[in-house]
């Protein structure tokens, strides 16, 4: 037996070894406000499913924003459907004595007014499991309900100088670009709203300009026909007119509705839909069909949703210091905005798209993150539709450790969805298999158009952008197949449906770099009979770049966990091929940097254009170097010594020097990047991070925050699990987190000693490396 579980009795006695549940702790991160909102950027989030709201109060009105997973119009942009607002006569919240509280464990907001004895709670929910919003109001006497549904797309909106930021054309918007109009009218005693896409859109656009017009007909499209929109309804409630006015910076038109008497209760419902159909009258009647749905539901429906919420919390979580909860202690806010940006994601769960890295769910009116941009609530910087695999894979890696692997599909099925895609542009310009998937991707598997280039030269090759950041990237797809060979050997998932994919991306790089050496001489190897990596990009910085690193390291690691895969998969593996393809990658380089060696960011380039850092992409996300691994010296002269990594530091955004600095064992480094990342963000909501290189709520700077709390927690090289590997042992904290083989970890770490520790299975207790050190 190994010597490190040779414990004595007396430690055995602080090991529990039973499933706990998840602790009280989490009620003390509820958000409070004493006072109401100044504007939408001071807005609270709520939702679940697919769906978001920024929920506020303001002069008195309930006010919030909604969205939903998908709802991409012909540009692109990724379209709020509406704002609500709500108000009571006599008004409750209009008094000295007013609270907002999100309830984290539950997963709704309340918001409780007394104003001259009028008393009453309103509470905002929305079904996990149907697209539907509730509106629950409860008064000590019968109060009047108005509400309204504000739109400012009722006629087509001509979209300003860099408003397109805010959808695929991004810079290089055409002459006369416009949102189209929502069709808004009272329908069923309620409020029907909708966007149909229709006409040309930029998919039309992108197919011809990226000369894919012979395949128009096979390829994925899922901007034709697309409709979203709902219905509003409250009991009681019967329409009462139209109004107008401006919120912000952008004139609106309102649909109301108004209680028919004065109620101690009201209930207000918003069904949502979103889908491509035949018609809108399809559209119609599947936003019926749900609304049959949920009425048969009843009271069920919000206790489905409870429980989802309990098993959400009770999966893992990470609190700190969580004897001494003070709000002005930054340990404490890194601890509690873990939470929150957790809660945050889990409200796009199921969404049909991943949830997007520049704001997910939760945009408010622009001009709040960037004063120069007065435009509407629907603009985000860097595109609706468009997906930057370097940033969106921040916001889905952490949900591996905290076992949120039913959440992960949404970004899986993003890849395998525009596979055949990705697949046809392989074959259109260079005659050879392997899926072709840029940086900068939109929706439907092409580069982003601005992106790929308007002005080219007439005789540059069309599978290439022409992008000084982006040519030659083709190799960010290999961090979801890593995610999903990853989510396999957490959870134990069938991949099954996902191999197709892996495999077709490995396969680009075999096929393609044969065929660009083929076209320079006569042979398709080096001398080694290794694949020439050239030209590549090592991330969007060293560029023109012979052999990258994160390249090699990627091709590598995503190759090994393939072979590696259970034998039920070896059927479906072409497995000698791939097994022959991994002796065909080449070694990673090195350089000396004042005598030291390390890694290089590849053998060759000819200039720097970003501030990545691919020379420790091999820490993370490869895990070739970190704690319990060889040669771990090297990767820490590269975070000591490269020029270019100390120059590019930073906690900003989606820089991730705070993982690297967790995988290397860097506890005083790791724990200074972290609370930069997770402290609060300065914004009413603390974890409305940004906007760094993007937007806000910056999610991928929140997801790189999470990723290095979790690696200073536990990490695992094998089946070797490393407990506090960065963690400054004079400070508290309880957690539960995910690790390979199905295994759950449960450590409360106080007062400088292991106070309980629960490892599910038991077995995997024998695999902890550290766990003498920790004891002492």
């Amino acid at each position: 037996m190994k010597k490190h579980i040779q414990i004595t009795i007396a430690i055995l006695l602080v090991l529990v070894v039973k499933l706990s549940a998840q602790p009280v702790g989490l009620d003390g991160y509820n958000l409070v406000w004493a006072s109401q909102s100044a504007n939408s950027s001071e807005s609270m989030p709520c939702g679940g499913g697919d769906v978001g709201l920024n929920v506020w109060v303001e002069k008195g009105d309930l006010l919030f924003y909604v969205s939903q997973s998908g709802t991409f119009d012909e540009n692109n942009c990724m379209l709020k459907l509406g704002r609500v607002r709500v108000k009571l006569s006599p008004n409750p919240f209009d008094g000295e004595n007013f609270k907002q509280e999100l309830h984290l464990k539950e997963g709704f907001v309340t918001i409780d007014g007394e104003n001259k004895g009028v008393k009453a709670t309103a509470k905002l929910w929305v079904d996990v499991f149907r697209p539907v919003i509730h509106v629950e109001v409860e008064a000590n006497q019968p109060v009047s309900t108005e509400a309204t549904y504000e739109s400012w797309r009722t006629e087509d909106r001509p979209l300003r100088k860099l408003e397109s930021f805010a959808n695929s054309y991004k810079w290089a918007a055409p002459e006369g670009l416009t949102t189209k109009a929502d069709q808004v009218e009272f329908s069923d005693g309620g409020v029907l709203f909708c966007h149909r896409n229709s006409g040309e859109t930029v998919f039309d656009v992108t197919v011809h300009q990226q000369q894919m017009d012979a395949v128009k007909d096979q390829l994925f499209n899922p901007l034709e026909n697309l409709t979203f929109g709902g219905l509003m309804q409250g009991t009681n409630m019967v329409p009462s007119g139209e109004t107008s006015g401006k919120y912000v910076d952008t004139e609106f038109k309102g649909f109301k509705l108004k209680s028919k008497t004065p109620s101690k209760k009201q209930e207000l419902k918003i069904y949502l839909h979103t889908a491509q159909t035949e018609s809108r009258e399809v559209w119609k009647d599947e936003l019926s069909a749900l609304r049959s749905q949920s009425l048969k539901q009843g009271s069920k429906a919000f206790q489905q949703t409870q429980k989802w919420w309990a098993d959400f919390w009770n999966r893992s979580f990470v609190f700190i210091q969580p004897n001494n909860q003070n709000e002005q202690s930054v340990s404490w806010q890194v601890g509690r905005n873990y939470q929150l940006f957790r809660y945050m994601l889990a409200c796009n769960a199921y969404g049909k798209y991943p949830t997007k890295f520049n704001g997910g769910l939760f945009t408010v009116d622009p001009v709040f993150t960037d004063s120069t941009r007065a435009f509407t609530a629907d603009f985000r910087n860097w595109g609706g539709g468009t997906f930057t695999a370097q940033n969106q894979r921040l916001v889905y890696f952490p949900m591996l450790k905290n076992g949120d692997f039913d959440m992960l599909p949404s970004q899986f099925d993003f890849y395998l969805n525009t596979l055949k895609n990705a697949t046809l542009r392989s074959q259109t310009y260079w005659g050879h298999d392997g899926a072709c998937f840029t940086e900068q991707l939109e929706n439907f598997g092409l580069p982003n158009p601005s992106e790929y280039g308007w002005k080219r030269p007439e005789d540059y090759d069309p599978g290439r952008q022409y992008n000084a950041w982006l040519e030659y990237q083709w190799d960010t797809v290999l961090e979801f197949c890593h995610m999903i060979l990853q989510d396999q050997q957490y959870s134990g998932a069938d991949i099954s449906k996902y191999l197709p994919l892996i495999e077709s991306s490995l396969k680009f790089f075999d096929e393609h770099y044969r065929y660009l050496a083929r076209e320079r001489g006569s042979k398709e190897l080096n001398a080694d009979g290794q694949l020439v990596l050239y030209p590549g990009s090592a991330c969007e910085t060293y560029k023109m770049a012979y052999d990258a690193t994160s390249t090699i390291a990627a091709l590598k690691t995503v190759l090994d966990e393939l072979l590696a895969l259970p034998v039920e998969y070896a059927s479906a593996i072409d497995h000698d091929f791939f097994a022959e393809m991994s002796k065909r990658i080449p070694p990673i380089s090195f350089r000396q940097i004042e005598g030291h060696k390390t890694i290089a960011p590849a053998k060759l380039w000819e200039r720097i254009n970003n501030y990545e850092v691919p020379q420790l992409y091999p820490v993370y996300p490869w895990g070739m170097y970190g704690v319990g691994l060889p040669d771990l010296d090297v990767a820490l002269n590269t975070w000591k010594y490269d020029p270019d990594a100390l120059k590019f530091r930073s906690h900003k955004g989606w820089k991730q020097d705070a993982i690297f600095a967790a995988r290397l064992g860097l506890t005083n480094e790791a724990d200074s990047l972290v609370t930069l990342k997770l402290k609060d963000s300065g914004r009413r909501f603390p974890a409305f991070w940004g906007p760094g290189f993007d937007w806000t709520p910056d999610h991928n700077w929140g997801g790189s925050g999470m990723i290095a709390l979790q690696e200073m927690l536990v990490q695992t090289v094998g089946d070797q699990i490393y407990l506090l590997p960065a963690w400054p042992r004079d400070r508290d904290v309880h957690f539960k987190l995910h690790l390979p083989k199905q295994t759950t970890v449960e450590l409360n770490y106080e007062n400088g000693r292991v106070k309980q520790l629960t490892v599910i299975p038991e077995s995997r207790k024998a695999d902890i490396q550290n766990l003498d050190d920790l004891m002492q």
